[in-house]
């Protein structure tokens, strides 16, 4: 199996989550490594309350919570925040951008920005939910929802594993920064390609390059490798700085410099 990358993009203000929950990742096995990208365990004990944020990849996640349930988590457009208290564990399921699409045939565009119960996807989905939380390990907790997902295999679908190919070039080639230079490299027409990310990742093409960028940007500020704000937004692809401060701050709720201060501060250095 092909290990998941040990990144902390998408994960807003890292090393401050890292003190209050664990995190890891599992590969996913060969049957199901079409559709999922990575499994991830988040586990925490805290007497007091913390906020995890998390600026989501366009991406479907299935969750197993301890305490709470079984759900679907569509694609979420904002930043995601959730409260850890107490005790707690999730076992996480994110699909590719576009698999949950595939493997379902459901337009997820049509759940964007909800999270529904399991069974509201899969009629069977009570029965896998109680293996999946009765199963003794994480790599078994695998076995069992790949095993469930066998059953719901499709055959391979070309418009799929096109989607899957730009959505993964987008995410890796920061000199990537619009539409038009996508659909030239891939020769896509633009109406073509907005009809496949509706029907399979369920965003546009322009909100997941975005997205993607500033995953980039926050992940650069957060590890204190940007010295200077107006370069960052210029290799981003924005037309400037002001641009970038804009959207980084609408998605994330602090500017670009604010973040990197803050992110700055966990470092014990100062930012310039």
């Amino acid at each position: 199996m092909t290990q998941p990358p040990d990144s902390e993009k998408g994960i807003l203000y890292p090393r401050e989550q890292a003190r209050h929950r664990s995190l890891h990742r599992l590969a996913p096995g060969p049957s199901a490594a079409r559709f999922v990208e990575w499994y991830w365990i988040v586990e925490w004990d805290l007497e007091t309350p913390y906020t995890a944020e998390v600026l989501p990849f366009p991406s479907v996640n299935v969750t197993f919570e301890q305490p709470g349930g079984a759900f679907v988590n569509g694609v979420s457009t904002v930043k995601f925040s959730r409260e850890l208290r107490g005790r707690g564990r999730v076992f996480g399921v994110k699909f590719w951008a576009g698999g949950f699409g595939a493997i379902t045939g459901l337009d997820v565009g049509s759940f964007r920005d909800e999270v529904l119960p399991l069974t509201a996807i899969f009629p069977d989905g009570d029965k896998l939910s109680d293996l999946m939380f009765e199963a003794p390990s994480d790599e078994r907790r695998r076995a069992v929802f790949e095993a469930f997902l066998r059953d719901h295999l499709v055959p391979v679908d070309p418009s799929y594993e096109l989607v899957r190919e730009i959505v993964t070039t987008m995410a890796t080639d920061r000199s990537l920064a619009r539409v038009d230079e996508i659909t030239s490299r891939f020769d896509v027409p633009v109406r073509t390609l907005q009809r496949l990310f509706r029907r399979y990742v369920g965003v546009g093409p322009k909100w997941v390059l975005r997205r993607y960028r500033l995953h980039d940007g926050a992940e650069l500020l957060a590890q204190g490798e940007v010295a200077e704000l107006a370069e960052l937004s210029a290799s981003l692809g924005y037309f400037d700085q002001a641009h970038f401060s804009k959207e980084f701050k609408q998605q994330i709720g602090l500017t670009p410099l604010e973040y990197a201060t803050r992110a700055a501060a966990e470092r014990q250095i100062t930012y310039r």
